[in-house]
This record gives structure tokens, sequence and C-alpha cells, in this order.
């Protein structure tokens, strides 16, 4: 459990006997005084529902925003990135599990700090705003809320990294404030879902259609993890899925597993992460691999005529091949948001 604090819940009901039910997440969690829900930071405080969490931040460190990663989204550029701790999901392989299932050292910060510190950065040079990330940001929900509004009134980019489990009323509430969006789609099956993610995955779709439907930038991210979810029959599901439910040139990320916290199989196969982008091609634009180096999977080339328009060798980033949002070679329009210039998806 982290450290209380006092600020009150939005999204949730009041029961009988003290208890509350919470209506942020699809879990639908229902504890009693002195409970907490799936993602520990929710909390029953004598009947009513305590964001835990809001103000207290385990990280903040500027980053590259393709380390979110957003290929997309204003390439080559920085972003702060801020997290807090915990999580809806028990992802059996968590990367972060640190911060979202232990208990990190945690700094307080206001919604008024964090944009002062995203200013200054931004005065600096590179940074576009903000990243809300390593843990799960929806469940920061009150507290991303109240600082995305701030930052977009100083004219600051919003980003989240999450798992995309969240209900429709509060997504639909915080997307106004929200300009671009990696959503992690872990696996394509109800039964990986259930068994190691310890979640569902409908919603989850849902969340990226919502988001891409309403304007927001979408990237999707998919860890593959030997023998769990990277069949073929699955990679085809979900490769169609992003095709027609969002967009073949929405930019899809496989990510290279290795062991971490309660999974031990063997890291990810080279040779699968390059059938998953064989499958992925068939039907999208822009597929990448990431996790992984020394084998091609990180640059963008244009569709139309092949060449390559972005070089990355890890976070260094080379824009080699664009006129604006244009292919040097061909003149082919290309889905980037950089700077004043922008194509939809």
């Amino acid at each position: 459990m982290v450290r209380e604090g006092s600020h009150e819940g939005v999204y949730y009901e009041k029961l009988p006997e003290g208890g509350v039910h919470c209506h942020l997440c699809p879990h639908g969690c229902r504890f009693r005084p002195g409970g907490h829900g799936k993602c520990r930071v929710r909390i029953n405080r004598d009947g009513m529902l305590i964001a835990s969490n809001y103000g207290l931040c385990s990280a903040l460190a500027m980053d590259p925003v393709e380390k979110k990663p957003l290929y997309h989204f204003y390439p080559g550029r920085d972003i702060l990135s801020a997290g807090t701790v915990g999580c809806n999901f028990h992802c059996e392989f968590c990367q972060n599990w640190g911060i979202a299932h232990g208990d990190p050292d945690l700094r307080s910060i206001t919604p008024e700090g964090m944009v002062r510190v995203a200013r200054a950065e931004a005065a600096k040079g590179d940074c576009i705003g903000i990243a809300y990330t390593y843990s799960e940001p929806l469940m920061w929900y009150e507290f991303v809320l109240d600082t995305a509004r701030l930052a977009r009134e100083e004219g600051l980019k919003n980003v989240l990294v999450t798992n995309g489990f969240i209900r429709p009323e509060p997504l639909r509430e915080l997307l106004p404030f929200v300009d671009a969006m990696n959503i992690d789609v872990k696996g394509f099956t109800g039964d990986f879902y259930r068994r190691v993610i310890h979640g569902m995955y409908e919603p989850v779709l849902k969340t990226a259609e919502t988001a891409h439907r309403e304007g927001c930038h979408v990237e999707i991210t998919t860890l593959l993890i030997p023998t769990l979810n990277d069949s073929d029959e699955e990679l085809e599901r979900l490769t169609e899925w992003v095709a027609e439910s969002l967009n073949p040139n929405v930019p899809l990320h496989f990510s290279r597993y290795f062991p971490n916290y309660k999974m031990q199989l063997a890291p990810t196969p080279i040779s699968t992460l390059q059938r998953a982008r064989d499958i992925a091609r068939r039907r999208l634009n822009y597929v990448y691999l990431g996790n992984v180096t020394g084998i091609d999977g990180s640059d963008t080339a244009c569709p139309e005529c092949g060449q390559v328009v972005i070089n990355r060798s890890g976070y260094r980033v080379r824009i080699t091949g664009l006129d604006g949002n244009r292919c040097t070679r061909c003149g082919k329009q290309m889905p980037f948001i950089a700077g004043s210039g922008s194509t939809s998806l």
C-alpha cells in the first residue's frame, strides 16, 4: 500500500455499510473501509474512495519521445516523463514491477509543479510536454486529468503510455486533453489476458478505437512472449484489427520480451520478431521492432517507394528523407505529427 493521500477519487459510488464501488476501470472493484482496489492505490477511507497516489511521483525524467515508444509523434524530440505507483493489471512479466506493484520512494508534486518543470524544460529546447508513463497512468487518473488540463493551457503536449484498461466515460472526459497514446495490446485472446495479464482485452481495444476516432494520435505496442501470444493466427488477428478498426497507417511496435518479475521463459527469438513483422506488413504500412539491437527494426521507410525517411539508432534519430511530411523521393505525404505540420491517420 502506498502512502495515503487525501484526494477524493472520481467515478465511484457509495455502497451500504461504508463500501465503495469503483467505476474507473472495467474491474469495477468493490471494497470495504480500509480496503483497496486491484490497483492498490484507490482505497476506501471511511466510506469515501481516495486516490491515494494523487500528487505522488515515483520517477521524473527527460526521455526521447521514441522511448515511449512513439515514432510518428514529434520524432527526435524529448518529453518530460512522469510516473507514480500502482497498476490495474498484474502482468506476470511486468517490466516495471518495482513501481507498479512494489513500494518505491515517492516524492510529492502538484499539477502546477509538474507543469512548471515541463515548461522550464520546453524553454531550453526540445521538450514538447509531459508523458504519463512508467506505471499505469490511468490509475493516476485524477492527477493526470488535472495536470493535463493545465499543460494544455500552457501549450504543452500530453502523452499517455498505457494499458488502455479504462471505462468509456472517464476515457471520454480525459481524451480532449491527450495528444498521443501508446497503448499496450498485450495479446489477442481472452485466455492470455485472463491467465497472464489478469484482465480482459476487449476494453483495451475499445480504448484504442475511441482514442483514434476522437483524433488522438495512437500507436500500438505488443510485447511478444514465446508460446504465449506469438502464433501466426494471433498475429494475423492483431494486424487485421489495427488495419480495419484503426487504420493501416497506425504504427505497430513489436517488442522483445526478456525474463522479468514472475516469468522466466527464455527471451523472444529474433526470428519471432521478424516473422511478426512480415505478417503485419501485409496489411500495415509502419511496423517496428523494439528491445532489440543489431537488426533493421526501427527505421521508418516510405511505404510508396521504400526510401528510409527516418533513421534510428537506439534513441538517436536522424530525419533524412522528409520535406515537411512528404517523402523527398516520391512526394508521398506521410502520417507524422511534427511541429506545425501534421497529417492524420
